[in-house]
């Protein structure tokens, strides 16, 4: 495995998480901190395959890699996302994802028995159902706290899963790599440790690509092909069915606003946030397809989608009006850009 492809994507990481942390530190919007926390997980994983491809593995690399990149990049990059739409409706969807995740985590330890799990898929099923229930009511009542709820699953996941990294017994040499590919598999890992993986891969991975998507379809000029309504004051059977119905609605009437949104895009009038978070929702789709194809043993793609969607993720930091309102030199005075004003989100 090369060192080139892992140390562009470490350094890329790096700076875009220097960067949010210089906006948060200028404007204190929370998200911004949780995302400058994922984009430096994702670059200590890739400087960790740097590392070793320059230098070959060993197990203080193999813990920290998994750690930072298997377990924690994609839950805290989401959790950003889950806090910027804080004021929206989106907690059904990250509730329903929740739940999924749970449930995949008892299908995968039925289906590959990883040794070590004892009875953690019962409880961590049992933790994301109760935690989905609560984002799910918190939601229909219209508090904006819950993405505190969210957080509380990533944190106490987190912490758990650093527990279980540092205290895990690796057989000799302490790390395994694809000897084909060279790529690191965790297959050393107790199952109580590989099974956090789902809960945080699926639900951050879900936050930060749909979540992108669904701020792409707020400030987008819209076409409402099919109508519906989540508001908790109607009917509760209409409620319930509108439910049901809002993640096809919100399909249809995405695609169709698109030629809308590429004319406003050709005619200068596009609020900038919709191409940027278009590009950070290909980022994170490609994200998850390499975590995905590496969890299922398929390795020789993971280094190069890793690459790729970091590519995306900073272009779209960089297209978006908090980048460019008042871009500069991170941690100085050096604007390189003027101010832009633009019309708020559209009602969805």
């Amino acid at each position: 495995m090369s060192a080139t492809l892992p140390a562009l994507t470490a350094t890329l990481a790096l700076v875009m998480a220097i960067a949010l942390i210089d906006q948060w530190r200028l404007r204190r919007q929370p998200f911004q901190l949780v995302w400058a926390l994922g984009m430096a997980f994702y670059g200590i994983a890739a400087g960790c395959e740097a590392i070793a491809a320059a230098a070959g593995w060993n197990e203080v690399l193999y813990r920290t890699w998994y750690l930072t990149g298997a377990v924690l990049t994609a839950g805290w990059l989401g959790l950003g996302t889950i806090v910027l739409l804080a004021r929206t409706r989106f907690g059904y969807a990250v509730a329903v994802s929740i739940f999924l995740a749970g449930l995949f985590t008892l299908l995968t330890q039925a289906k590959y028995h990883y040794e070590g799990a004892g009875s953690t898929p019962i409880v961590y099923f049992i933790g994301a159902g109760l935690l989905a229930l609560a984002i799910a009511v918190e939601t229909y009542f219209q508090n904006e706290r819950w993405p505190l709820f969210a957080a509380i699953g990533v944190v106490g996941a987190s912490i758990l899963a650093l527990a279980l990294t540092v205290t895990a017994t690796l057989a000799a040499p302490g790390f395994q790599v694809d000897p084909v590919t060279g790529q690191p598999v965790a297959d050393l890992f107790p199952g109580s440790l590989r099974l956090l993986t789902p809960f945080l891969n699926i639900t951050g991975g879900f936050a930060l690509a749909f979540g992108a998507l669904f701020s792409a379809y707020m400030f987008m000029p819209k076409r409402r092909v099919l109508p519906y309504s989540i508001d908790p004051n109607q009917p509760g059977d209409h409620f319930l069915f509108n439910l049901f119905i809002a993640p096809v609605a919100l399909t249809v009437n995405f695609v169709a606003s698109l030629p809308g949104a590429i004319r406003e895009l050709v005619r200068g009038r596009l609020h900038s946030r919709v191409p940027a978070t278009l590009l950070i929702a290909i980022g994170g789709f490609v994200a998850s397809a390499g975590d995905t194809l590496n969890r299922f043993g398929v390795t020789g793609p993971f280094a190069v989608a890793k690459f790729l969607a970091v590519v995306f993720l900073l272009a779209g930091f960089l297209v978006s009006i908090e980048a460019f309102r008042e871009f500069r030199i991170p941690f100085t005075s050096v604007r390189l850009g003027g101010a832009r004003r633009e019309v708020g989100a559209q009602p969805s």
